[in-house]
């Protein structure tokens, strides 16, 4: 799917871009063990789901193997790097979004396909009221779960009960508001549309979010 929004700036720090935290560096990137890594260290993917799947002590019922789900399953350098997310999360929280931000480009440098990475910097851009550079951020994760779809024959449905889905459509649910933000109202319509047939419940209300917000006509 084309990024409805102007792509973020280069996310990949020079070389001698100093870190937040300093205690990984020179560490091989994450989920390599020597060699080229494989297609699951760097790729997003989505596989079918038709079991009970228990995350975050919840059980989430599956349908019947007739009619499977599908989950994004998060490239291994993503899911190694939770502590770092962490670390993110705690920085945001004591009020340093700088380096919360240096943290994030940092692990994109190393994991491309990070969504939650992509979806903490969309936020942070919100909150700086610059909607522009949120679209950049917002619209790369939900273009690279499109892209992860594609590759797998345009799957559905993809519930945002899944854990693993939910990265995806709250930074959907980012970009319809960074393009109404910009005042490209149609835009996000086609967007909430777009994403909100991978779940028809819409849980996140994505068709009402950009349906009754005010905002301009173009784009």
């Amino acid at each position: 799917m084309p990024t409805p929004g102007d792509s973020p700036a280069d996310d990949r720090p020079p070389a001698d871009a100093p870190r937040a935290s300093r205690k990984r560096s020179g560490a091989p990137s994450a989920g390599a063990k020597g060699g080229k890594a494989s297609q699951g260290d760097k790729v997003l993917r989505v596989e079918r789901r038709t079991t009970t799947v228990v995350a975050e002590g919840e059980a989430v019922m599956i349908p019947s193997l007739a009619t499977p789900a599908w989950e994004f399953v998060h490239p291994r350098c993503a899911r190694r790097r939770r502590d770092d997310m962490e670390e993110v999360e705690a920085m945001i929280e004591a009020g340093e979004p700088d380096i919360a931000r240096e943290e994030l480009v940092w692990l994109l440098s190393e994991c491309p396909d990070f969504l939650e990475a992509h979806l903490q910097l969309g936020l942070l851009a919100l909150e700086e009221d610059d909607p522009k550079l949120a679209r950049g951020h917002f619209g790369r994760a939900v273009e690279l779960g499109f892209r992860a779809l594609e590759a797998a024959g345009h799957p559905r449905p993809l519930p945002y009960s899944l854990t693993g889905n939910r990265p995806f459509f709250e930074s959907a649910k980012g970009l319809v508001h960074a393009l109404i933000e910009s005042g490209r109202k149609g835009m996000a319509i086609d967007t909430a549309k777009k994403v909100a047939a991978l779940d028809p419940a819409d849980p996140l209300g994505l068709v009402h979010l950009a349906s009754t917000s005010p905002g301009g006509g173009h784009g």
